[in-house]
């Protein structure tokens, strides 16, 4: 679909983080998904914002933040009104899951994100030896972690696209959830 004939975005947007080390493959499944190509990316200095419709009158707003050690110093900015995290992780790159592991530990444990739901995407499952979703699951200790919130590992490829409707619905399905219980408390 060409951008002359996208439809003009409608409904209550939801904001949904898009996070992880650098060279993950944050930026190449954004475009993966609002585009349906895979384009080749350069590191991303600073940030993406996309909205893609999610249907029934509910838009994502993905924010696409730059994964270097520097720029995850300035992650916390971003936190405040996330609806939902999308976490991506090289499942190839067994070196560094564990860093990986430290730094969703740490935005776990940051009070604007109480509750919020995650997507963990484990990117790059077509290269060799990338771990598995309960691999990925085990490693960055997800039971721990996310006892107190919805949360999911999805398997994907963000070259060939395999995986990501999946981690779409998943992830729209939980910010939807959880934007309603938000309305639902302000209500009380």
């Amino acid at each position: 679909m060409g951008l002359l004939n996208a439809k003009p975005f409608s409904g209550k947007p939801a904001n949904i983080l898009m996070l992880g080390l650098d060279s993950a493959g944050k930026s190449t499944l954004l475009y993966k998904l609002r585009y349906k190509d895979a384009f080749l990316t350069m590191p991303t200095i600073g940030f993406n914002v996309d909205m893609i419709d999610a249907g029934k009158d509910f838009t994502l707003t993905f924010w696409d933040v730059g994964g270097q050690k520097k720029m995850r110093e300035l992650w916390s900015n971003f936190l405040e009104g996330a609806d939902g995290l999308m976490y991506v992780v090289d499942s190839s790159d067994k070196r560094r899951l564990e860093e990986a592991r430290r730094e969703l530990e740490l935005l776990l444990k940051n009070e604007s994100m109480r509750n919020v739901p995650v997507v963990v995407l484990a990117n790059k499952q077509d290269l060799p030896g990338a771990l598995n979703a309960e691999e990925v699951t085990r490693r960055l200790r997800m039971k721990k972690h996310c006892s107190d919130r919805n949360w999911y590992v999805q398997p994907c490829c963000a070259t060939t696209g395999e995986g990501l409707a999946e981690a779409l619905q998943r992830v729209a399905t939980f910010a939807r959830q959880y934007k309603s219980k938000e309305t639902f408390t302000t209500l009380k």
